[in-house]
């Protein structure tokens, strides 16, 4: 697995590590200096004489991995949790990678289902996704076919990029006699470029002359066409001698080569490795890898903000959406996707590739593994893809699956639809509606055309939330809280792709805000409104008003209601009386011509000058202020203790 000593050996250390250095052991040093073999065999020698402390048996457990003796690697780790379940997260992906193969995945979901608080959300969201992703689609026989490409060879050879009509890509082949590279037994890497065939094959492999010639590592080269440059990483160095920092490190740097031939260093730290660098000439960004100290965990993928290719920012973590414990690499834009590749435990080997919508800057829809055919049980990386002849796509990545001509080697595919399974992503808030305001822990769910349920999440406690499913071609969004109203709305087609790039704001009604207690009863709140004097006729101003109550009863429909119509004592009681009815039958008949079921409207009653407020009463002198007090339309809800 030629890739791990390029993902993973980010740096050469100068030989001869003292062992009183820091403390370290004979094991420390040959597990530093990635001889696991022999970290092993030292390890297990010290503990006869001395307990193992926690990071060793760590080391140890990590050693097995990477020689793949996933039993012991699994026992180990197991071992060290069952005394400190308290490991970083880093170590918990390692030991959730060694439980995948020795227990299979459904280990890992377990473990993941009962330790949640283990990882961040975002992580256990990632992960629970891919899981039902995997149960539910089978994407085997819509899989691409891969081939191997011509000019493989026997060394390693992997990181394609499309450069004009060829392909560039990194290999460890001794092509121009580079010296051997010691943790791989290999030539230090180098850059070739190849031609491509009319059949997306290369041929006429050969060294890429378009770079200045260096003695060390140089690889994962990407080329901007905006720029007309090459962006790539080689070792640090200073006239033709590595150099190396106070720990005896040596790490990788990025650069670029402009037309001219001009190289220049971009990101440079003796101290850390930088590596896969590509250029997004849309936004200016060059985004990374590298293991900062903010790394959520192995390696994390970073973008810096540049003008023109030169640095204008420091670098910026993509977040836990994109980086997990794990290794994040291979950074690459297409058509608003963005493609990485991942070692973290739900994947469907050591290192496979994943696709992200860029919904907003910095703001990503949860990873969805590219499925079988484009990852294998093994480590599949530095995946690249562009448009092609006949409308198709055409594509290449690295990989160590069996089959190959070497350790890592270059497969290509063609297909006519860009890989992974499409998803859709909601972002937005739940808003009151009455005073604009979000509301926390409000329920959202996701419905399919047959209104079975695909996923429900509820708000953070700003009132926002984002959610993500499988693409439906035609998808019912919902929104509620328990005194709340329910927000329903489905959606299909160009519609339901414009949603996925805009903030989705969904207003409910709180049944508080929309009733008040009056007269010892619980009515509608209502705007006080009159008839005209002797009148029955819904006016505009009563219209706007009797609105509300549709509006409510739409929000509510299981509302149960009675209209009650009042008036002042002015006039003969008989007339009074024929009056309300009058005008609380002309409510009803309002409110079941604009949408409200007669199954709502239980009651409508007048009650003349039955039910005065004040002692306006007959041949009492009143000023016109007290008689309206008892002029007054009451909507009733007869209900509201049982719903509420």
């Amino acid at each position: 697995m030629r890739v791990k000593h390029f993902i993973l050996l980010l740096c050469l250390f100068v030989s001869g590590i003292s062992l009183g250095q820091k403390g370290l052991s004979k094991g420390d040093v040959l597990f530093f200096e990635y001889q696991y073999q022999g970290a092993i065999r030292e390890y297990l020698k010290e503990a006869k004489t001395k307990p193992l402390n926690t990071q060793q048996y760590l080391n140890l457990a990590e050693s097995y991995l990477k020689l793949n003796n996933y039993d012991r690697a699994t026992n180990t780790y197991l071992e060290v949790y069952s005394k400190d379940s308290v490991l970083s997260g880093y170590h918990l992906n390692k030991m959730l990678l060694a439980m995948k193969v020795t227990k299979g995945i459904e280990s890992t979901r377990a473990f993941l289902s009962t330790n949640p608080s283990a990882f961040t959300p975002e992580l256990v969201e990632n992960a629970n996704f891919n899981f039902e992703l995997r149960n539910t689609v089978d994407n085997s026989s819509i899989a691409p076919a891969v081939f191997n490409v011509n000019d493989n060879s026997s060394q390693a050879d992997f990181a394609p990029s499309f450069y004009r009509d060829q392909l560039l890509f990194t290999s460890a082949r001794s092509l121009d006699a580079k010296e051997t590279y010691e943790p791989s037994g290999e030539s230090y890497l180098d850059i070739f470029v190849a031609r491509l065939n009319v059949k997306g094959d290369i041929v006429t492999t050969r060294p890429f002359k378009g770079i200045p010639n260096f003695a060390y590592h140089q690889g994962t080269p990407y080329y901007s066409e905006a720029l007309d440059a090459v962006f790539y990483i080689r070792s640090n160095e200073e006239n033709g001698n590595l150099i190396f920092d106070e720990n005896g490190k040596n790490s990788l740097a990025v650069g670029s080569t402009d037309r001219s031939g001009n190289f220049r260093f971009l990101l440079k730290d003796l101290s850390t490795s930088f590596y896969y660098p590509f250029y997004d000439a849309d936004t200016g960004k060059l985004y990374f890898a590298a293991n900062f100290e903010d790394s959520l965990g192995g390696t994390d993928i970073y973008y810096v903000y540049t003008n023109n290719g030169l640095i204008m920012s420091s670098p910026i973590n993509l977040g836990p959406r994109i980086n997990t414990p794990g290794n994040e690499i291979a950074p690459y834009i297409f058509e608003g996707s963005m493609y990485f590749a991942s070692d973290v435990f739900y994947g469907l080997g050591g290192m496979d590739t994943y696709k992200s919508e860029i919904l907003e800057d910095n703001i990503y829809s949860i990873p969805v593994n590219l499925g079988k055919g484009l990852n294998s049980e093994k480590d599949d990386f530095g995946f690249i893809i562009k448009n092609y002849q006949d409308n198709s796509l055409i594509g290449y990545l690295s990989s160590n699956r069996p089959g190959g001509k070497g350790n890592d080697d270059i497969y290509g595919f063609i297909i006519k639809d860009k890989p992974g399974i499409k998803t859709f992503t909601l972002n937005g808030s739940v808003l009151n509606l009455t005073t604009n305001d979000r509301i926390a822990q409000a329920e959202v769910r996701l419905l399919d055309q047959a209104g079975n349920l695909l996923k429900q999440m509820v708000t953070n406690e700003d009132g926002t939330f984002r959610i993500e499913v499988p693409w439906q071609e035609t998808i019912t969004i919902q929104a509620t809280k328990d005194r709340h109203s329910i927000f329903s709305d489905t959606y299909t087609g160009e519609a339901l792709e414009q949603l996925q790039n805009m903030a989705f704001n969904m207003g409910i009604a709180r049944v508080d805000d929309l009733v008040e207690e009056t007269e010892g009863q619980t009515v509608l709140k209502l705007n006080k409104f009159y008839f005209d004097k002797g009148q029955s006729k819904i006016t505009e101003t009563i219209a706007a008003e009797l609105e509300k109550v549709v509006d409510a009863v739409s929000r509510f429909p299981q509302m149960q209601l009675r209209i009650e119509s009042h008036t002042d004592s002015r006039g003969g009681g008989a007339t009074n009386f024929r009056l309300s009815q009058s005008r609380a039958d002309a409510i009803k008949n309002y409110l079941e011509t604009h949408g409200v079921s007669t199954s709502n409207i239980l009651y409508s009653i007048g009650y003349g000058e039955d039910k005065l407020l004040n002692n306006c009463t007959n041949g009492v002198f009143c000023l016109d202020t007290f008689h309206k007090k008892n002029e007054r339309q009451l909507i009733v809800v007869l209900n509201y203790d049982l719903l509420f």
